[in-house]
């Protein structure tokens, strides 16, 4: 027997293919095509451009430029996210970490804390009516039905029956008493619009992403937004620290421990700066300092998703930055609660997402940012004490379990019935149209608002989103897909039942809790999509 030998298989790269080429009727085709859009365009802005100035004229004579300006921007902006609902919800994403900055920087108008919403309404009613000629469903995912509607449910009757009765039976004043000046049902909208106005975003997110490179689109655009925050977060440390900016340092009594826009440091809003007095609540690109809190805890959940799981190991470098850009800023703002919970949700992942078991990338993740760490707490040991001191001082005085408790139990002694006391009665944006109650713990707040039927309610649509959530990252083969779905969940189970402040009132939480889960959603598809690509690709070689 003569003996073959066996050819070898050699891995011959595969030749390149070239684009290919456009005949003269395509390229013309394809120049009607952008000349067309360009026309609709400048027709669009030419209109929108008319309508705003006319409006513009008309509350710059009435209530001045402060009003008139946000309203000429607000036309522009809704005309073009309506004809371009995908580039709006991408702006919707890229302002809500810079609308604190914008606001004070346009004029400090009330009406622009709802200046996102123009981006995002439209381009959810464009969604919605792509959902409609498609026939494809617009609530994603379809296992949170019953409980959404079951809970729209109990806030409709809220509305009605407690928002209503305030606004056409008021409580009888005395004679020489001035009846409060209240729009209730106002006050229900904008709390109905505040509680549950941003669950449509999963559906937005998830028909937002239709293949992997939109995936990996928006989660490094999340990342780059995240770092451009904290250098601007440190910036304004910085311009503090060397006294380009005075702060709180100049004021005088109760004055030095108060956030106030007059100590505004170009950046956000309203800060208190008094190293003197061991005080520094820092606002980075936000409104006020606990939202910036809020949004370095939520960064820590992107920013560790895309550390751990983007294929390109340049993002993941650019991921690991951030992440160290949230640890600087946890030490530097101020803010004892992203100091605890920063470094806290980042053991967290690592526990439940499995990583800590991948020492390959584990080790030296860990090795980095504990000398990021080290190095931004021994270059501010003032603030981290000052900090630290405060929270063990706070817990001492109140600890978190029973001022939450404290709370339950005061909303229900005070509660008016199974309905509440009325949708946007502890609501901060709704003060404005009545009087409003401080509740500072979340649920208790959703119990004062929609009553026990409502709380439930609530507690069923977010056990509910949790479990198919973690179902959903279960699913996903891709080890880099189902790295990036673990920390995702993670985050919704953590914000789901937190309830200490109130967090998913307000920016950044209540529009990154949502978008969280939207992007969780898809990931199935596009792994599915990704390995039945792979499949053709083996099969044609």
């Amino acid at each position: 027997m003569v003996k073959t030998k066996s050819k070898k298989k050699t891995n011959k790269k595969q030749p390149k293919q070239e684009a290919p080429t456009l005949t003269l009727k395509e390229k013309l085709v394809q120049k009607r095509k952008a000349t067309q859009a360009r026309q609709e365009l400048t027709n669009l802005l030419t209109k929108a451009g008319s309508a705003a100035v006319f409006i513009g004229l008309i509350l710059g004579v009435v209530a001045g430029i402060k009003a008139a300006v946000p309203a000429m921007l607000g036309i522009i902006i809704i005309a073009l996210a309506s004809k371009y609902p995908r580039q709006a919800l991408f702006a919707f994403i890229i302002y809500v970490p810079f609308g604190g900055t914008i606001t004070y920087y346009i004029g400090n108008s009330p009406i622009l804390q709802l200046a996102k919403d123009a981006f995002y309404v439209p381009a959810l009613i464009g969604i919605w009516q792509e959902c409609k000629k498609q026939r494809l469903p617009l609530l994603i995912p379809q296992g949170i039905k019953i409980p959404l509607f079951i809970l729209l449910g109990s806030c409709i009757l809220t509305l009605l029956f407690v928002n209503g009765a305030q606004q056409f039976n008021p409580p009888q004043v005395g004679l020489l008493e001035t009846p409060p000046k209240e729009i209730p049902l106002g006050m229900g909208i904008l709390g109905l619009k505040v509680f549950l106005g941003y669950v449509p975003v999963i559906s937005c997110v998830y028909y937002l992403i239709r293949t992997k490179r939109d995936f990996l689109f928006i989660s490094r655009l999340q990342v780059v937004l995240i770092l451009i925050a904290c250098v601007l977060g440190f910036v304004q440390y910085f311009f503090l620290l060397v006294g380009i900016c005075k702060g709180t340092q100049e004021a005088e009594g109760a004055a030095l421990f108060k956030a106030t826009l007059e100590a505004r440091c170009y950046f956000g809003g309203a800060l208190v700066y008094s190293p003197s007095q061991g005080v520094i609540r820092l606002p980075g690109t936000f409104v006020a300092p606990w939202q910036w809190a809020w949004f370095l805890i939520s960064s820590t959940f992107f920013t560790f998703a895309s550390g751990f799981s983007d294929p390109s190991i340049l993002w993941r470098l650019i991921s690991l930055g951030s992440l160290a850009g949230v640890f600087v800023n946890a030490v530097i703002s101020g803010q004892r609660i992203a100091l605890a919970l920063v470094p806290a949700c980042f053991v967290l992942l690592l526990i439940l997402t499995g990583q800590i078991a991948n020492l390959k990338r584990f080790i030296p993740i860990g090795v980095g940012l504990a000398i990021v760490l080290v190095g931004a707490v021994s270059s501010n040991p003032a603030v981290v004490q000052e900090r630290t001191d405060s929270f063990v001082s706070r817990w001492n005085a109140s600890p978190p379990y029973e001022f939450i408790t404290n709370q339950f139990d005061e909303v229900w002694r005070n509660s008016d019935g199974p309905l509440g006391n009325g949708l946007g009665r502890a609501t901060n944006s709704a003060r404005a149209l009545g009087e409003t109650k401080l509740v500072e713990t979340y649920y208790p707040k959703v119990l004062h608002e929609v009553g026990i039927l409502g709380l439930l309610g609530f507690v069923g649509l977010v056990t509910t989103l949790t479990i198919i959530s973690f179902q959903t990252y279960r699913k996903i083969k891709n080890r880099n897909f189902r790295s990036y779905g673990a920390a995702m969940w993670v985050f919704i189970l953590f914000i789901s039942y937190n309830t200490y402040y109130y967090p998913l009132d307000v920016d950044p939480v209540a529009v990154y809790y949502w978008l969280g889960a939207g992007i969780l959603m898809k990931l199935p598809e596009i792994d599915k999509l990704e390995r039945l690509q792979e499949a053709q690709a083996e099969k044609g070689s």
